[in-house]
């Protein structure tokens, strides 16, 4: 069996000041359609994590965020069927503009208790705890 290989995606719980966490739906059309995840996107070449995170931020919510605002709390590795995903995830409570949805996703602010009430990509399910513990 060849070996997978390996994606870096980066994430973001961003957080509001009801200490609730924004979940992005994957969109009709994508992998992992429905699903609801945290918000972020993958790691171009020659681009570092925060960079990412700012630039996606922007992309699909319209919000500016500020490197020194990304707070990096953990990561998830997880072994799909086709690559292997490395994902690490910040915690952002502050940036500037209003979360809009500009990639056609659904958004929905969650308190950190509901969260797995939320189907989620495989990556992301296990970064819940650590979630739970920081905002409990």
């Amino acid at each position: 069996m060849p070996p997978l290989k390996l994606t870096l995606v980066v994430a973001v719980a961003l957080v509001d000041q009801d200490n609730r966490i924004l979940l992005a739906q994957r969109p009709e059309g994508k992998q992992l359609a429905g699903l609801w995840e945290f918000p972020g996107g993958k790691v171009e070449p020659g681009e570092r994590p925060e960079e990412t995170l700012i630039r996606e931020l922007h992309e699909e919510l319209g919000i500016t965020v500020k490197e020194p605002c990304l707070a990096p709390l953990t990561f998830a590795s997880h072994a799909y069927e086709n690559f292997h995903l490395l994902m690490p995830l910040y915690v952002c409570r502050r940036w500037d503009g209003f979360v809009q949805p500009r990639e056609g996703q659904a958004l929905k602010w969650v308190k950190p208790q509901e969260l797995r009430s939320y189907p989620m990509p495989p990556a992301d399910e296990p970064l819940i705890p650590f979630l739970l513990d920081l905002l409990a």
